[in-house]
């Protein structure tokens, strides 16, 4: 296994029912997507880093606070709904579009294998966050995805051995990142559906 995807709890490991999607295990996961921004290693994306950051502390701030009513997260924006401010449901929703955003951008790079990230991520903002986005953060994104590093030396890191072994060969790194984002799009194309269908994105 890629050092990356031992470090981190994968998208894959998120147990996700006819009841909805673990919370706890779903925000772990999270978790692991800071640190693949800190693999991508520019400060350009600090801005992106920061809301994911917010968003998680967001939506753990509501399961601590009612935890029997949070155990998946279509339980856990149900039983905000009704409450003046709705700080977990906006911050879910935010949360999800930057991981729409992230796995656009990384999927578009396994297509093709050829394409700069700064291309991939380009892409991958164009169809997501784009449209949410005011011209100054729109700007502030352009030059986040100029910032990206080459394409090999990312998958260069994410292949590396921290203690120094040898890296773990290209197609096990693939194969495991197509998995993580299979994983994660699954999530959050149904939990877009879940807030498109009630109307919780609404308001914000």
């Amino acid at each position: 296994m890629a050092p990356y995807f031992q470090t981190v709890k994968s998208f894959t490991d998120v147990p996700v029912t006819d009841a909805g999607v673990d919370t706890l295990a779903f925000l772990e996961a999270c978790q692991g997507v800071l640190v693949l921004f800190d693999i991508l290693g520019s400060t350009a994306f600090g801005p992106v880093t920061s809301d994911i950051k917010g968003n998680i502390v967001k939506v753990r701030a509501r399961y601590d606070a009612a935890p029997t009513q949070s155990t998946t997260l279509e339980e856990l924006v149900k039983n905000e709904q009704g409450e003046k401010k709705r700080p977990a449901t906006e911050g879910l929703m935010w949360l999800l579009r930057g991981l729409s955003f992230t796995c656009a951008a990384l999927l578009n790079a396994q297509a093709n294998s050829t394409e700069e990230l700064s291309v991939a991520f380009t892409k991958g903002y164009d169809t997501t966050l784009k449209k949410f986005h005011n011209f100054i953060v729109k700007g502030i994104f352009s030059v986040a995805m100029k910032a990206c590093p080459y394409r090999k030396d990312f998958y260069a890191k994410l292949a590396a051995d921290p203690a120094g072994g040898p890296s773990t060969p290209d197609s096990i790194v693939n194969e495991e990142l197509d998995k993580w984002l299979a994983a994660l799009n699954l999530i959050v194309k149904r939990m877009e559906a879940f807030y498109e269908k009630h109307g919780y994105n609404k308001g914000f």
